[in-house]
């Protein structure tokens, strides 16, 4: 190994050990503008412990960062918080060079881990509550189930009030910076809500109850480390308040008004939308698909009261670029939205009832049936298209209370 990769300290034990993915643009749909990392940690107690591993083509930049400290053969313990192959992608290589005496996983994780890597008895079940000495300190597990996967889980190292945290609280963002006090706060503030909102998003209900949980645990927890981004040090209040508004999810003033368009005249019906709105006393965000990508779409639904859709119709369906954003956010399921349909066509027209048919499959609170206009709006198209904003704004309007 060449000793150009080194570790960082996180605390006196601890230090993180991972990988920066300066190049990754997509994570499964999701664009990663700005990279990501794969964390790992390794915590020097009696009973040396590697918390999580790395995506597979990065097993030697984290083993080379461990070297720095340890020689890798000297783990007597890893912990599998997360199995996604992100942070499991190389789990099988690393136990079978390092040989460590045990590997621990969720209930769940073990099977997870098993169809994964075929694996037999390598893996070690712990359960919800569980601890796991390691001579001189303590983890404490916690289940975290579908958050975002069935065996996601926690594991808090009490001796230096660490919460791993696996991929809550967690961003995708590549940097130099290892904590997130260390990185300009615009930057913080929008990787870690794009991430909320493209992930964890579907998830919101549970996301309450695991904070509850968490504050119910009397854990003194200084230090929030998770797998994708940066560490928690300082901001640990702000980070926690944020995931209690998104997971609750409630109405705002502002709407989202997403089109797609071929000859502009959806663009002009969206553009009547978004003065109606304006008009009603709403904030707005007008997004082209043909400008915009759906994650960045997410991370504007995220903190919206409103979705208004329009669409061209091409070959009887709406525009391929709606269809996909709509299909996206059905699966990450935002609620108390207000919203409506519309677009412009030439002859069979289905587009505006397909998207109203998906916004009422979201449960969007619909205010009318869906608006059209054939070939160009005219004035009188575009003056429906302003009564349309204009009552979705009054609509959200009433749901503020």
């Amino acid at each position: 190994m060449s000793g150009v990769y080194k570790p960082v300290q996180i605390t006196d034990k601890v230090y993180w050990v991972g990988a920066i993915d300066w190049i990754i643009r997509d994570f499964h749909g999701y664009t990663t503008k700005r990279g990501s990392t794969y964390n790992a940690y390794l915590i020097l107690a009696d009973k040396v412990t590697l918390i999580d591993t790395v995506k597979a083509p990065f097993k030697e930049e984290m083993l080379e960062r461990i070297s720095a400290l340890i020689d890798p053969r000297e783990i007597d313990y890893i912990i599998s918080d997360h199995s996604e192959m992100d942070h499991s992608g190389c789990l099988a290589e690393v136990i079978r060079e390092v040989n460590p005496e045990k590997v621990f996983a969720s209930v769940m994780g073990a099977k997870a881990l098993k169809e994964h890597f075929q694996f037999e008895d390598e893996i070690t079940p712990v359960k919800d509550g569980e601890k796991l000495s390691l001579g001189n300190m303590t983890i404490t597990f916690m289940e975290t189930r579908m958050l975002h996967w069935p065996d996601s889980m926690f594991s808090y190292l009490h001796e230096e009030s660490v919460l791993f945290s696996q991929d809550a609280f967690g961003m995708h963002l590549a940097s130099d910076e290892r904590f997130a006090d260390q990185i300009k706060q615009d930057i913080i503030e929008y990787e870690a809500a794009t991430y909320y909102g493209n992930i964890l998003l579907p998830y919101s209900p549970l996301i309450g109850k695991l904070l509850d949980k968490v504050a119910a645990s009397g854990l003194d927890i200084r230090i929030v480390a998770p797998d994708h981004g940066p560490v928690w040090r300082k901001d640990l209040p702000w980070i926690l308040q944020q995931y209690r508004t998104w997971s609750e999810q409630n109405p705002t003033d502002k709407a989202v008004v997403l089109f797609h368009t071929m000859w502009h005249s959806t663009e002009h019906m969206a553009r009547a939308v978004e003065e109606g709105l304006l008009a009603g006393g709403a904030r707005v965000k007008v997004m082209s698909m043909g400008s915009y990508h759906r994650s960045d779409v997410a991370y504007e639904v995220l903190t919206a009261g409103g979705l208004v859709a329009g669409s061209s119709t091409l070959n009887n369906n709406m525009l391929p670029a709606m269809a996909d954003v709509l299909t996206y956010l059905k699966g990450l399921r935002p609620v108390n939205l207000v919203g409506a349909a519309f677009g412009s066509y030439g002859w069979s027209g289905e587009a505006a009832k397909q998207l109203h048919d998906v916004l009422a499959e979201m449960k969007v609170d619909l205010v009318s049936e869906p608006l059209k206009a054939r070939y160009v709006p005219d004035r009188d198209a575009l003056q429906k298209c302003f009564d349309l904003g204009r009552t979705v704004a009054e609509r959200m309007k009433g749901a503020l209370g």
